[in-house]
C-alpha cells in the first residue's frame, strides 16, 4: 500500500512530495498531464516562501546566486506604489523565476528524493476505509494509499469526490488579456526600461498602471520575451474566439488611449497569449476529510494579483507535509494533523481578503480614484506599510502559540549560529526538514535527548535574535523559544510533546 498519493504534479504537489520524502515517507504524484505543461501560469514568487525555499536550499539552484535572498526596495498594493525603503526588517522577498522553472527545480528535487511520478493517470473516483483510501482512474486501474493529498488545482476533482464544498464568489466583471510580445526599440524609454506610448507617456516596468479605462502591466523579463498585461470591465460580452495579438493591441490602446507597436515574439514558443474572462475568490469548506486533504488551489482559488498564489500553496505543502509524515509515523501527537487547516485556512483567508481589496483599488471610476488617493496617503506611512507588506508576504501568520505566548508562534528569524566551526546561517541548519534546537546556552541537550530520533540540537552563540534558544518546527515556525540564561526545561520538554509527540519508547502505533 502507498502511504501518500499526492494527486497534481504541479509546484504545490512536488513541493509537499519532497517535504515528505525528507521526513521518509515515500510519497507517489499523479498527474492526468502525459507531459508538464508548456503554460507559464506565474511569473515568480513574493513573499515569506522565497526565504522558505532558501531554508530548504533551494533559492540559490533557482536563482544561481548562492547569496541569501533580499527583500524588495519596493513593491505594489492594488497598483498603488508601496515604498518599503523606511521599513525595519522588510519581510517581502521576490524571486523573478517563471514557474515553469519553478517545476522544473522541484521536479528534480522530487526525483532526488526518489519520489515517482506518473503521467496520464487521471483520477475519477474514491472510496474511503477506516485505514485508506481506494483511488480509481479513468483506465480503470485502482490504487490504495494511507492518505489522499488533492493538489489538482482550483477545479479540483479530489475535492469534488472527497464533497467538500467551495464556497465563494465568481465575478464576470473583468477581462484579462496577457501576452509575450515584440516591441521596436524605440518603444523602450532608455532610462527605466519603461515601455513609451505616444500620446500617454511611460508605463514603468514591473508595476501596475491603472487609468480609469482600466490597468495595464509591462514585464520586461532580462531572459524570455516580454509580457504585457491589461485588465477591463467591458460593457458587452466578449468572444469565444482564440485571442489574437490584434486583440491585445486593441486592448492596451483602449487601457492606454494610446496605440503602442506590438509583434509577436521571435522564437518557436510556445508564447503566452490568452484571455481570462471574470475570476474567483473561494475558500474550501474544509481542508481535510478523513484520510482526505486538499492542498494549493485545491483549497483556495483568488486573483493572482500581487503574487501570491505559490507563496500560499508552497507554505500550505511544508506545513502539511511534517505533520503527515509524523501521523504516518505514529508519533503525531493528538490533533496534530488538524492543525493543517486550523493554521493554514486562516492564512488563505487573509490573502483572499487581500486580493479583493486589491481588485477593489484597480477598478475604474472616479469614485475608485478617490479612494486611491487616500488609501495612497496612508501607504506612505512607514507603519502602514510595513503592516501591508507583511500581509503581501505571509508574515504576519501567527500560529497559537499555546500557553507560552509570542514569540511562539512566528516564523523564526534569519539568525546566525556561532559555532566551533565558526559562523552558520540558519537557512544552513534547515535543509534536512527536522525539526531544530538551537542552544544558545549549551544546556538542554539532555532535556532534548529523549528525542534524539526526530529533533536535532545545535549549540551555539544565537546572533539576530534576543532569544537563548529556540525551538523550530520543520517549517521554521516556533515551537518554544527563551530568553533566560538558563531557560526553563519543563517547558521545553512540553513542547516537544506537543509537536513532536512523545518520546519513542512512549510512542503510538503507526496510523
Amino acid at each position: 500500500m502507498i502511504d501518500v498519493l499526492v494527486v497534481g504534479a504541479g509546484p504545490n504537489g512536488l513541493m509537499l512530495a519532497a517535504e515528505l520524502a525528507l521526513a521518509g515517507i515515500r510519497p507517489v504524484v499523479c498527474d492526468r498531464l502525459v507531459e508538464p505543461t508548456t503554460e507559464n501560469r506565474a511569473n515568480g514568487l513574493v513573499g515569506q516562501v522565497v526565504r522558505m525555499l532558501d531554508r530548504r536550499g533551494l533559492h540559490q539552484r533557482l536563482t544561481g546566486d548562492a547569496a541569501p535572498p533580499r527583500p524588495a526596495p519596493a513593491f505594489v498594493f492594488g497598483a498603488l506604489p508601496l515604498d518599503l525603503t523606511g521599513v525595519t526588517d522588510n519581510p517581502l522577498h521576490g524571486l523573478p523565476v517563471p514557474q515553469r522553472q519553478i517545476e522544473r527545480v522541484l521536479a528534480e528535487r522530487a526525483a532526488e528524493l526518489g519520489v515517482p511520478v506518473r503521467r496520464g493517470c487521471e483520477v475519477t473516483g474514491l472510496r474511503q476505509r477506516a485505514d485508506a483510501v481506494e483511488v480509481e482512474f479513468a483506465d480503470r486501474t485502482t490504487l490504495t494509499c494511507r492518505y489522499l493529498v488533492g493538489a489538482d488545482g482550483g477545479r479540483s476533482t479530489v475535492r469534488k469526490l472527497a464533497g467538500i464544498g467551495f464556497p465563494g464568489v465568481t465575478t464576470d466583471r473583468s477581462v484579462s488579456r496577457t501576452a509575450q510580445v515584440r516591441v521596436p526599440a524605440a518603444a523602450i524609454d532608455p532610462a527605466t526600461g519603461g515601455l513609451a506610448a505616444p500620446g500617454y507617456g511611460i508605463v514603468p516596468p514591473f508595476r501596475h498602471t491603472r487609468t480609469e479605462r482600466g490597468l495595464v502591466v509591462w514585464a520586461p523579463f532580462p531572459d524570455r520575451p516580454p509580457l504585457l498585461s491589461t485588465t477591463e470591465w467591458p460593457q458587452r460580452p466578449e468572444p469565444d474566439a482564440p485571442m489574437t495579438l490584434a486583440e491585445m493591441r486593441a486592448s492596451v490602446a483602449r487601457v492606454l488611449g494610446a496605440e503602442v507597436p506590438l509583434d509577436p515574439p521571435a522564437g518557436a514558443g510556445p508564447h503566452v497569449l490568452r484571455r481570462v474572462v471574470g475570476g474567483n475568490t473561494r475558500l474550501a469548506e474544509r481542508y481535510r476529510d478523513g484520510r482526505v486533504l486538499l492542498l494549493g488551489d485545491a483549497a483556495h482559488v483568488h486573483s493572482a494579483i500581487g503574487g501570491p498564489g505559490l507563496n500560499l500553496g508552497l507554505q500550505d505543502a511544508v506545513n502539511l507535509g511534517w505533520k503527515l509524515a509524523a501521523t504516518l509515523h505514529g508519533r503525531a501527537p493528538d490533533g496534530l494533523l488538524d492543525t493543517y487547516e486550523a493554521e493554514r485556512r486562516p492564512a488563505a483567508r487573509r490573502v483572499t481578503m487581500s486580493t479583493q481589496a486589491q481588485s477593489a483599488l484597480i477598478a475604474p471610476g472616479s469614485e475608485v480614484t478617490a479612494l486611491r488617493e487616500l488609501v495612497g496617503e496612508l501607504l506612505a506611512r512607514p507603519g502602514n506599510a510595513a503592516h501591508v507588506a507583511a500581509l503581501m508576504a505571509g508574515a504576519d501568520v501567527r500560529y497559537d502559540p499555546g500557553p507560552d505566548g509570542p514569540p511562539v508562534g512566528t516564523w523564526a528569524p534569519d539568525l546566525v549560529v556561532h559555532g566551533d566551526d565558526g559562523p552558520v546561517r540558519l537557512a544552513a541548519l534547515t535543509r534536512s526538514g527536522r525539526p531544530l534546537l538551537l542552544d544558545g546556552t549549551g544546556t538542554l541537550a539532555a532535556a532534548c535527548a529523549p528525542w534524539h530520533d526526530r529533533v536535532d540540537v545545535v549549540d551555539g552563540r544565537l546572533t539576530g535574535t534576543s532569544s537563548t534558544a529556540l525551538l523550530l518546527r520543520p517549517d521554521c515556525y516556533l515551537a518554544w523559544a527563551s530568553a533566560e540564561a538558563a531557560p526553563d526545561r519543563t517547558g521545553l520538554r512540553a513542547a516537544l510533546t506537543r509537536w513532536f509527540g512523545r518520546p519513542r519508547d512512549l510512542a503510538a502505533e503507526p496510523a
